[in-house]
This record gives C-alpha cells, sequence and structure tokens, in this order.
C-alpha cells in the first residue's frame, strides 16, 4: 500500500515534466535531440567499451604484429580478423582504441568539470555572499585567471606537479593531475558567473527572512541561494565538458599529458599524426573525428541548455 502513493507522486512529477516549457523545447529542436542521441551513445559506447570490442587494445597479450597496418574493412594477416577501422603498426584495432581511449578522455572530462565547478560555485557564493574584502580577493584571483588561457594554467600545473611528484609515481598519478590541471584552469568562470546571481539573490527576502530567524551564513549559502544560482552552472558545466575534453586531447597531442599505457583521444591522434605521412591515414582520421564528433555534440547540448533555461531568450 505504501508504493502506490509514491509511484503516483512519481507519475504526477514525470507528466508535469512532459509538459513542461523545456520538455517542449527539447522535442521542438532538432540540433537538440541529435546532439544529446549523439552525446549518450557515445558515452555509452565508451563505458562498455569492454563489452563492444573485439580486444583490449592496450594489453600486448591481445595484439598481433602480423596484423599491422591493416586497411579498414580488411583481414589481419595473424588473426585472420576484419578491422572495421583498420589496425595500427602493434596490430591493434583502431576502433577497440577508440573506445577505450574516449573512457580516458571522458573520465578527465567529467571529473574536471565536477572539480572546477564545485571550486568556482564555492568561491563564487562566498564572494557574493560576504562582499567586502572577501569579494575583492577572490574576483582580483578571478580576473588573473582570466586573463591566461586555460591550457597555459593547465601546462603550468601539469609542470610543477612533474617537478614536485617524484619520477617512479608521475605514471601512476598522471590522470589525477591532468583532471586538477583542468579544473584549476577553468574554475574562473563558474566563480564569476555565480557571484553575479548570488549578488542578486542576497538581497531577496527570503534571504532576509533567513537572517533574522538567526540561521547562520552557511545553511543560508547551502540551502536558499545555491539552488537558486544553480541554473547557470549546468550551462556552464555543459560547455565546459566540451571544452576540457578538447584541452586534454591538446595537451596529450603535445606530449605534455597522459602516457602511453592510459592513452586518450589526444594521444590516439599524436600516434596517428606520425604515421600520416607514410599513407597510414585511418590511424589519424577516425581518433579525429571521434574527438570532434564528441566534443561538437557537447557544445550543440550545451547551447541548447542555455538556450531553454535562459529566460531572457523566450
Amino acid at each position: 500500500m505504501s508504493q502506490a502513493p509514491a509511484m503516483s507522486r512519481i507519475s504526477a512529477r514525470f507528466a508535469r515534466f512532459l509538459d513542461s516549457d523545456f520538455f517542449f523545447s527539447y522535442r521542438n529542436s532538432p540540433v537538440a535531440i541529435v546532439a544529446s542521441f549523439l552525446t549518450v551513445t557515445l558515452i555509452l559506447a565508451a563505458l562498455f567499451a569492454p563489452v563492444l570490442t573485439p580486444q583490449n587494445p592496450f594489453n600486448p597479450a591481445e595484439l598481433n604484429l602480423m596484423d599491422g597496418l591493416t586497411h579498414p574493412m580488411q583481414a589481419g594477416l595473424g588473426s585472420n580478423r576484419v578491422f572495421w577501422l583498420g589496425a595500427d603498426e602493434q596490430g591493434r584495432d583502431v576502433f577497440s582504441a577508440l573506445l577505450y581511449g574516449s573512457r580516458v578522455s571522458l573520465f578527465v572530462g567529467f571529473a574536471s568539470t565536477i572539480f572546477s565547478a564545485f571550486l568556482g560555485v564555492t568561491l563564487g557564493v562566498l564572494a557574493g555572499y560576504f562582499g567586502g574584502r572577501t569579494d575583492a580577493l577572490i574576483m582580483r584571483v578571478t580576473d588573473v585567471q582570466l586573463s591566461f588561457p586555460a591550457i597555459l594554467v593547465a601546462l603550468l600545473v601539469f609542470g610543477v606537479a612533474r617537478g614536485v611528484i617524484p619520477p617512479e609515481f608521475q605514471e601512476r598519478v598522471a590522470l589525477w593531475v591532468m583532471v586538477v590541471a583542468l579544473g584549476l584552469a577553468n574554475w574562473a568562470q563558474y566563480a564569476r558567473t555565480v557571484r553575479a546571481s548570488t549578488l542578486v539573490e542576497r538581497q531577496k527576502d527570503y534571504v532576509s527572512a533567513a537572517r533574522i530567524i538567526g540561521r547562520s551564513p552557511a545553511p543560508i549559502m547551502a540551502k536558499h541561494v545555491l539552488p537558486n544560482v544553480a541554473g547557470p552552472v549546468f550551462v556552464i558545466a555543459t560547455i565546459n565538458l566540451a571544452l576540457a575534453i578538447l584541452e586534454e586531447a591538446t595537451l596529450s597531442f603535445l606530449g605534455a599529458g597522459l602516457p602511453v599505457t592510459q592513452p586518450s583521444l589526444g594521444t590516439l591522434i599524436r600516434f596517428g599524426q606520425q604515421q600520416l605521412f607514410s599513407g597510414e591515414w585511418w590511424i589519424l582520421v577516425f581518433p579525429a573525428l571521434m574527438l570532434i564528433t564528441l566534443a561538437l555534440s557537447i557544445n550543440l547540448l550545451g547551447d541548447w541548455l542555455r538556450d531553454a533555461l535562459d529566460p531572457k531568450i523566450k
């Protein structure tokens, strides 16, 4: 009997969602539908890579050198298996490498976006709520951060980490160093946006009422201010997810990113670029197309989300 009211509430909420302006905007936007379909498909393909791929491309025991440089849609000489997207010089299946490399790129993108959003939102709420010297200090640091390209900040953080971490541990923690580097490079946009929204929210009656009844600043910021400034954060996070994936690919392409034992799409593109002028075009083209499709679909989804959540555009 207790499950019936819960199910009815869920059904009512789902019905309200289907009747909302947000869902109406989504189903009338072909770009958003295609972008979301591509994004979800690529993410699921990366998550289920061990099931969908014929080999683990980064396990030497599963590679056959006789399959090296097999052209797309041709059978390898060693395994006699058809390689849909070809194989590289080590006999690594390019299709399998794409899905495994996407897992690394997506993990770095999501983890760095969560870290930068947490840091930027926290600093933005503190600056907007308290004002004064706290606001001035945080905003001056934000201005300095925004004056440098994010890729240079990430390179700086990555370089400092390499100088501090002992060489024997660098390969083990390279993934987390990349997450921290990209997170520290992209927090400023969240801080500035949330600070502006907090300045508006702190003047409203519900915040004043919470102060009058004696609530401390931390609960006010967490339970009252933060939920009302979260809308722009989702938009920035969606767009920054695509930027983080591209920035990680750029660093890996330059050789300053992840090691060869944890190859991302950027690392695969770097390997393919070395083979391009030898005629093995598929080693570069397919990872590049995968990266472009992933970043473009997330970006288009973020653009639609911004339009859907911005009341000024409606």
